[in-house]
């Protein structure tokens, strides 16, 4: 009998899992709050499904809830084939909180000025996109076009999100004028940027890539004392202009940090070492190896 995947399995230990039910809960909570404290009353968009639902609402004054369900319905469905019955059951269940939140939760709007509504607003429903993320699922189905159009054209999710946003941003310019439509990028930007945050973490991981003529010492400091594990390439520098046939053996000493180490290793590199050449490479994820569980590094 052939064996089911993965994704053809609903982890429902990962559901119930409290710490995922907080996230999904909470999330749906401030995009709620983001939404009809900031944004709602004073017509600002964000970009995505939640973007076309708000400029549908404003525009035509179609409930908002069933908007927000009716438009992600198609892709809460994509991400059942494509990505996996869990990461649906997921959001599923923020969709709704965020719809029935959106009915039934009545708030008054925070503030009238349009640079804190932009700012504030798209900080608090970035933070409850990145929370539902967290918990597995997602709570705007434009997340899941972009992965499965990434697939089949070659461009990033960004580029693709973009993309989608611009027909948001643009209707909005129409519908309310240029100037809503430019406060609603910087909503749109901040909630980027407040997902990104809570997604990767203040300790995100970075590759730091070190070549130096004191290359024992460097790699004592970054096991003995970082207590980092590390990796070594052998590979070759030199081939400058004017000197390529000289080239000489070296070693490329390989570390996974976070960013908070990235300043205090650089010096302690260079205080070793003051000729060596340190490169840095952001990375979308690392595990295993001495990581430590729940995102930290020795």
């Amino acid at each position: 009998m052939k064996k089911k995947h993965q994704s053809d399995l609903i982890n429902w230990e990962n559901i119930w899992n409290p710490k995922s039910l907080l996230q999904i809960f909470v999330g749906a909570g401030m995009a709620v709050f983001a939404m009809k404290g900031f944004m709602i009353p004073n017509r600002f968009m964000d970009g995505g499904v939640t973007g076309i639902s708000l400029l549908l609402h404003e525009a035509f004054h179609i409930n908002i809830s069933l908007l927000v369900i009716v438009f992600n319905l198609p892709f809460i469905y994509l991400g059942y084939q494509k990505i996996g019955k869990t990461f649906a059951v997921q959001t599923t269940l923020a969709v709704i909180l965020l719809a029935l939140g959106l009915q039934f939760i009545d708030i008054q709007p925070v503030t009238t000025d349009k640079l804190l509504i932009a700012i504030f607003g798209g900080i608090l429903i970035g933070t409850g996109v990145g929370l539902v993320i967290r918990s597995g699922g997602v709570i705007d189905g434009a997340e899941v076009i972009a992965v499965f159009t990434r697939r089949r054209t070659g461009f990033s999710n960004s580029e693709i999100i973009m993309l989608f946003n611009t027909f948001i941003f643009a209707g909005a310019a129409f519908h309310f004028g240029l100037e809503t439509a430019m406060y609603s990028l910087i909503t749109y930007f901040a909630a980027t940027r407040a997902t990104d945050y809570i997604v990767d973490g203040i300790e995100q991981y970075t590759s730091i890539n070190i070549i130096s003529s004191q290359h024992e010492r460097v790699k004592d400091f970054l096991v003995n004392e970082m207590g980092k594990g590390i990796t070594v390439y052998k590979g070759e520098k030199g081939y400058l202009p004017g000197s390529f046939d000289i080239r000489t053996d070296c070693e490329i000493i390989v570390t996974i940090v976070t960013r908070l180490e990235i300043n205090q290793i650089q010096d302690s590199v260079m205080e070793i070492d003051s000729k060596a050449f340190i490169y840095i490479q952001s990375i979308k994820e690392a595990a295993g190896g001495i990581l430590k569980a729940k995102g930290h590094a020795k």
